[in-house]
């Protein structure tokens, strides 16, 4: 589900997200601390954003039926708003109102055509409906008609867009369970279980489409599905990502692939293989390692800052100022 700023806004699902990764400390979870490409001013609030705060609570909480309602009062004030319409959808969706859902789906692409639906795990009950296939051939169109004709591979992007909502799947439940019934909750280990046995699964996927067609490029699969490649690795283990790490690289140098992925990705390896990070893209994911608010070591103080402006990445100093990550160099550079 997406916020009101015609679903391109995520503030809510990260929120959601970092919320779980606090409590967790997990690894196979956990998101990235470095900023993404700032998004486009949002517009003016619109009436009635009480109420959507109010929506959004209640899905926070696990009340979807309650959201629904909320969601359906808001709809009957700006029917036209395309924010409004696919959060609807989406709270439909959770409430298994399949048709509903499916309908009030249809009407948000049509006001603003967008990837988000391709990859939302809130419709994962829509995606196992005989009518996905239908609705996703139908957008595809027009998200070619929007983007100029971005997406060329459109079976490797299915692919892709499937296994990135895959891929996020579970982290709502997980983050309910976590604030009702504590982060060593059974429910909360079972749900653990769960993603990793997803995780495992998106990886055989992956492997399998990368030995067919290669790492995913932009200019072919759109950069969203193109993104998924580097959510499932990085959620999978060091020997993945080493084995990928150069077709990645790869791709980045052919303006194929983001660079901020791949830091990502590679600080990431290195942690999993419990060594520093190069790039300083992380803090601490084990709270029993240190602080989440920690950045984790890194392989060279004196050559942090060269490694980042290479890749286009602000340099560290100014990231660490402006999230209030706490950094203290080491004597000697950890190579």
């Amino acid at each position: 589900m997406k916020t009101i700023n015609h679903f391109k806004n995520d503030n809510m699902k990260t929120k959601r997200i970092l919320l779980i990764l606090f409590l967790l400390g997990l690894s196979a979870l956990a998101e990235s601390q470095l900023p993404l490409p700032p998004p486009p001013p949002p517009p003016p609030p619109p009436s009635g954003s009480g109420e959507v705060s109010k929506a959004d609570s209640l899905v926070n909480e696990g009340d979807i039926q309650g959201a629904i309602a909320e969601y359906k009062k808001i709809y009957g004030l700006n029917p036209r708003d395309p924010g409004t319409t696919y959060n609807y959808a989406c709270v439909l969706s959770r409430g298994s109102q399949i048709d509903s859902a499916f309908r009030y789906l249809s009407l948000a692409v049509k006001l603003n055509p967008s990837t988000s639906a391709l990859t939302d795990p809130d419709l994962l009950n829509l995606r196992e409906d005989k009518r996905w296939e239908d609705f996703e051939n139908d957008l595809i169109p027009m998200l070619n008609r929007k983007n100029n004709n971005a997406i060329k591979d459109i079976d490797y992007a299915k692919s892709l867009w499937r296994l990135l909502c895959m891929d996020q799947s579970c982290f709502y439940e997980t983050g309910i369970a976590v604030r009702k019934l504590g982060p060593g909750s059974p429910v909360v280990t079972a749900l653990r279980r769960l993603q990793t046995m997803i995780n495992d699964n998106n990886l055989k996927e992956l492997e399998s489409l990368l030995s067919q067609k290669g790492w995913p490029r932009r200019s072919e699969v759109g950069p969203e599905a193109a993104g998924a490649a580097f959510f499932v690795l990085q959620h999978s283990n060091a020997e993945a990502q080493q084995k990928y790490i150069s077709m990645f690289e790869k791709s980045c140098r052919e303006n194929e692939g983001s660079w901020q992925h791949y830091a990502l990705m590679f600080d990431r390896m290195r942690m999993n293989q419990n060594k520093p990070q190069r790039f300083g893209t992380h803090t601490y994911l084990d709270p029993r390692a240190g602080s989440p608010n920690e950045l984790y070591p890194l392989e060279d103080d004196s050559k942090v800052e060269e490694w980042r402006k290479e890749i286009g990445l602000e340099p560290l100093r100014d990231y660490l100022a402006r999230t209030g990550i706490k950094y203290v160099p080491s004597q000697v550079s950890n190579k």
